[in-house]
C-alpha cells in the first residue's frame, strides 16, 4: 500500500487591518481683515479739512470785524447794557428775598397742616429769616438724623432734627431714641455747635433730662409758636446756647 506524502502545513498569517481614520474637517475660509490704514488716513483727512474750514471761517470773521470796526463798538455797548440790567435784576431779587424772609411768619395751624417734608423747609426758611444765609434742608434717606443745617451770624453751626406731628401736641410724643440718634452724629459728622430737636408736638418726660446731659436743645410746640410768629431769632429763645466762636 503506498504511503501518502506529507506536506508541511503552511502558517497562515493575518495582515493587520488598517485603522480607519476620521476624515479631516475642512476649516471654513475666513478672509483676512484688511488693513485699516485707508480708514485712518481718511479720518485724518476729514479732521484736517474740518480744522482748515474752522480756521478759514475765524479768519474771515476777524477780517470782516476789522473792516467794520463799528460793529465791535455796538456789541460792546449792548453787552454793557445787558450786564448792568442783569446785575440790577439780581440785586432787586435779592432784596425781595430778604424782605420776604424778614416778614416770614407762621401760625401753629398752618404748621400742623404741612407735610413733614414741608415742615423741614419751613424750619429752614425760619433760620434764613434769622440771618442763617446758608441754611439748607438735607432730610431724607441717609440724613444721619439731621434735617436742617445752618450757620448763624455768630458763626455757630446748627444741626436740627425736625419732628412733625399731624395732631400737634395730641399726637405721639417725641422720645429719647430720636435725641440719641441725632446726638450720635451731629458733632462727629457735621461739627455741630448747637444740636436741636424741634417739633410742633411735645416731648416725653424723659427727654429734657437727657437733653441736658447730652448738651442738646429742645424746641417744643410752645417755643415753636413764639419763634415762628415773631421776629426774635431762635437762639434768643433757647437757654444755655453756646457762646459765639472766637474771631466773630
Amino acid at each position: 500500500m503506498p504511503t501518502r506524502r506529507r506536506y508541511p502545513r503552511r502558517r497562515i498569517t493575518r495582515r493587520p487591518t488598517a485603522r480607519r481614520t476620521a476624515p479631516r474637517r475642512r476649516t471654513p475660509y475666513r478672509p483676512r481683515p484688511r488693513p485699516r490704514r485707508g480708514r485712518e488716513s481718511d479720518g485724518q483727512v476729514l479732521v484736517f479739512g474740518a480744522v482748515v474750514l474752522v480756521v478759514a471761517a475765524v479768519w474771515s470773521l476777524v477780517s470782516w470785524l476789522l473792516a467794520h470796526w463799528w460793529v465791535l463798538i455796538v456789541l460792546a455797548a449792548v453787552g454793557s447794557v445787558a450786564g448792568v440790567w442783569w446785575v440790577h435784576r439780581y440785586q432787586q431779587r435779592q432784596a425781595w428775598d430778604r424782605s420776604r424772609q424778614q416778614a416770614l411768619r407762621y401760625g401753629l395751624p398752618e404748621l400742623d397742616a404741612l407735610h413733614h417734608r414741608d415742615f423741614e423747609y419751613a424750619v429752614r426758611d425760619l433760620m434764613r429769616r434769622d440771618g442763617c444765609t446758608d441754611a439748607r434742608q438735607i432730610g431724607g434717606a441717609g440724613d444721619n438724623g439731621a434735617d436742617v443745617l445752618a450757620t448763624d451770624p455768630l458763626g455757630r453751626t446748627w444741626v436740627i432734627q425736625v419732628k412733625h406731628r399731624r395732631d400737634g401736641d395730641r399726637g405721639s410724643a417725641v422720645g429719647t431714641p430720636d435725641l440719641q440718634r441725632v446726638n450720635g452724629t451731629a458733632r462727629q459728622l457735621y461739627g455741630a455747635d448747637v444740636v436741636l430737636v424741634v417739633t410742633n408736638g411735645r416731648f416725653s418726660t424723659r427727654c429734657p433730662p437727657l437733653a441736658a446731659q447730652l448738651h442738646m436743645h429742645l424746641a417744643d410746640r410752645r417755643t415753636l409758636a413764639t419763634w415762628a410768629s415773631g421776629g426774635r431769632p431762635l437762639w434768643e429763645l433757647l437757654p444755655k446756647v453756646p457762646p459765639p466762636r472766637r474771631g466773630r
